[in-house]
């Protein structure tokens, strides 16, 4: 793959760059609660933007059905992204075309899945609006893969202008591929995989590719009580996944899952709900999990602390209410102080999407772990082996399969 150092070796003052970033933050109505993506995504846009480029940001926010929605605009990730550049960003529109720029500005192109196109399972129609894109940077344009939360998708701002204008890999989605080839090539041992999030169908793909080369696979969040029914627990009103017990007995006959010992249950899904912690086989009926609890902890990072590789991703509980949010904090601390003092110090990766959300919402140090992922679905797909569109078109300029939701 070419990289962006490729493009910056080859000269782009004065030069249209098409940059696709992930911007897909979230907003509490305009203002933004998690600014991690767009912190990310400056150091590729500045290098540009410092050596003359005329760099047009293309992102996307949200699933708006059918057309422009206001509430997923994406004009406060512009006003973010000029305090962080030190530059004002204007938003502009597709339709619009873009306004008349100097060497070294920055504009972002309103959220691209405004149009349906962009989306869409039909080549021709992702084609046509790739078509408009391309024209945007004109004879002279190039463009540049930098959203790696994106790269699993096979989209016209992801893959189908790759195919229409000279494409380089950016240095976040280059970096994303250099630390998640460290887990899949030879890892470090022992290695452990800590798995949250809600349900053991979302993760049974990656958890059948991880299990055969991990040492251990520690299990949390709402997907932890599919497998304790089917160690024969009851459950009471926690979340399961009924279809999947059997897999989940599969899964266990491995010998190397870790689950719960104890559980945080509640009687209603809320922060003011009754709160007590149980034993994870005796969870009383019509109460629900909604946290791994203490001795869980503990017992996680007793086995953490002697990782030499640890990969994460998915919280242990609903950490956005605080009664619920220990059993990711505590399991997060004993990462953080397994990359610090392990044995020779553990290589930590924080797999994106929920659970970079929460080691910022809890107020961790970012730099307590090696890499923080930009991309929870991505990364996931990567470590499963699959072929991602964005970037088999920037290996191969060949036709790749994938997912356009």
């Amino acid at each position: 793959m070419r990289t962006l150092d490729d493009l910056l070796a080859d000269g782009v003052a004065g030069r249209p760059v098409l940059v696709r970033s992930d911007l897909n933050v979230p907003l509490d109505g305009t203002r933004i609660t998690d600014d991690g993506r767009i912190r990310a995504s400056v150091p590729s846009i500045a290098a540009l933007a410092g050596e003359g480029a005329q760099v047009v940001v293309i992102a996307h926010l949200g699933r708006p059905k059918g057309g422009p929605d206001p509430k997923y605009s994406l004009a406060p990730v512009a006003a973010r992204l000029g305090e962080l550049l030190g530059a004002p960003v204007r938003l502009v529109t597709l339709a619009d075309g873009l306004p008349s720029m100097a060497a070294g500005d920055v504009v972002l192109l309103e959220n691209i899945r405004f149009d349906p196109r962009e989306t869409s399972k039909d080549d021709a129609e992702r084609g046509a609006l790739a078509d408009e894109l391309a024209a945007l940077a004109g004879p002279d344009g190039a463009f540049v893969s930098d959203g790696f939360g994106v790269v699993h998708r096979k989209q016209a701002s992801v893959y189908d202008i790759a195919r229409r204008l000279p494409a380089y890999v950016g240095g976040l989605v280059r970096a994303e591929i250099e630390v998640l080839g460290k887990l899949t090539k030879d890892p470090a041992r022992p290695y452990l995989v800590v798995l949250g999030g809600s349900k053991v169908s979302d993760k049974l793909a990656v958890i059948d590719a991880l299990l055969p080369s991990v040492d251990r696979l520690l299990v949390g969040g709402g997907m932890c009580f599919t497998f304790l029914a089917a160690r024969g627990h009851s459950v009471g009103d926690s979340l399961l996944e009924a279809d999947q017990i059997d897999n989940c007995r599969r899964l266990l006959d491995s010998g190397r899952i870790v689950l719960p010992v104890d559980v945080v249950v509640a009687d209603d899904f809320s922060a003011e709900a009754n709160i007590r912690t149980v034993g994870a086989g005796d969870i009383p009926d019509g109460w629900k999990g909604l946290d791994i609890g203490p001795e869980s902890v503990t017992e996680f990072a007793g086995v953490l602390a002697n990782a030499k590789t640890i990969f994460w991703n998915g919280p242990m509980g609903v950490f956005e209410l605080a009664p619920f949010a220990e059993g990711t904090r505590g399991v997060a601390q004993a990462i953080v102080q397994a990359t610090k003092t392990g044995t020779a110090g553990a290589f930590s990766v924080v797999g994106g999407g929920d659970s970079a959300a929460a080691v910022r919402a809890l107020g961790l140090p970012e730099d307590g772990f090696s890499h923080i992922s930009t991309g929870g679905g991505a990364s996931l797909e990567y470590l499963e082996g699959k072929q991602l569109p964005g970037l088999a078109v920037l290996e191969s300029g060949l036709d790749a399969a994938g997912p356009n939701d």
